[in-house]
């Protein structure tokens, strides 16, 4: 005979399913609930990037720019790619148009510093092309420079050889001027290439300033944060690119550290932790005090607040070379040219 089971014994087995269940739903939830949040961390600091809001880059003290530093013609002289030229930039916060004048907006701690301010007879023409490589610029940009008189002071502004580095994304074999791709042994002669036009390019530009001049040519930034994870931005992978971008820069830095009319503008170093690992709390170049992204939506050119800090690195490299400069040229001369006494 089968023998059917007491009331006691079927709770017992019903609670025996009820707590099998139970387990099951909760590591089905446990299982969720890490999928859930691996996905939330991987978008919030991988794809997520927050511009944030505000002044960026170093702060500018306002003491240099209270005094007019020299009454000679000054031209102001903008040269090389998009960054220069400014583009993504709302209107008249492109980092040249911001060393001239200030916007309407101007954050505070900004008002009353700009070139206006300490030179009353500057002119600003700025020749930047979107998209040019360093081949373009003696091609096509330094033509373009007019030849001024020996009464005129030239301060150029300058970003070559980014383009160079990031064109042509890949869609294209690498080739010097679009070496996206390259090895760093196959980009060797274009690197090399590079430092002898580079250098070309500041002797030319001198050329048209019998005055004096003083160039400021900054570096390349790295919207990997250097990392070098490309394929994270949307583009292909590019194993040597870290190493040729370096390349790069050494050629820049060191024509700067060769010549006492070039200064360097490091807006590599301080772009770092302002690309798309901006976020990531855990990286040694995390800035909790800004972690916004600064780039446009393109990566190749800053957003706002990035021209914002070039802008800024420009005008503090300028007061530290130009004021005395400007004095020592005085100096020389015995007085400021007759055509401006007045």
């Amino acid at each position: 005979m089968t023998e059917t089971p007491s009331p006691k014994n079927g709770n017992e087995a019903s609670v025996v399913v009820k707590g099998t269940f139970r387990k099951r739903m909760i590591i089905l939830l446990i299982i969720g609930g890490i999928i859930i949040g691996s996905v939330v961390f991987y978008v919030s600091f991988w794809l997520t990037h927050p511009i944030g809001s505000g002044p960026a880059g170093p702060v500018v003290e306002k003491q240099a720019f209270q005094k007019v530093w020299t009454e000679r013609d000054v031209v102001l002289l903008g040269f090389g790619d998009s960054i220069t030229a400014g583009y993504g930039a709302s209107p008249g916060k492109s980092f040249f148009n911001r060393l001239v004048e200030n916007p309407k907006d101007e954050f505070p701690e900004m008002q009353g510093i700009s070139l206006k301010q300490v030179f009353p007879k500057m002119k600003a023409v700025n020749l930047a092309l979107s998209g040019s490589t360093s081949l373009e610029h003696v091609d096509i940009l330094l033509p373009k420079i007019e030849q001024y008189p020996k009464e005129t002071f030239g301060v150029i502004v300058a970003t070559i050889g980014g383009n160079d580095v990031i064109h042509m994304y890949g869609r294209t074999p690498p080739r010097e001027g679009a070496m996206y791709g390259a090895s760093i042994e196959q980009a060797e002669p274009w690197i090399k290439n590079f430092e002898e036009r580079l250098n070309l390019i500041l002797d030319k530009i001198g050329e048209h300033f019998p005055g004096g001049y003083h160039i400021f040519l900054a570096n390349i930034y790295d919207p990997t944060d250097g990392i070098g994870d490309v394929r994270n931005a949307g583009l292909p992978a590019w194993a040597d690119g870290i190493k040729v971008l370096r390349a790069y820069n050494e050629v820049i830095e060191n024509a700067c550290k060769k010549r006492k009319d070039t200064t360097l503008v490091d807006i590599h170093r301080e772009f770092m932790g302002h690309g798309i690992h901006s976020t990531q709390f855990w990286r040694p170049f995390y800035h909790a005090d800004d972690p916004g992204y600064w780039y446009y939506a393109n990566l190749e050119d800053p957003n706002d607040r990035g021209y914002d800090a070039i802008r800024r690195l420009m005008l503090n490299q300028m007061a530290n070379v130009l004021p005395s400069k400007l004095d020592k040229l005085k100096k020389e001369t015995g007085k400021i040219p007759a055509v401006l006494t007045p």
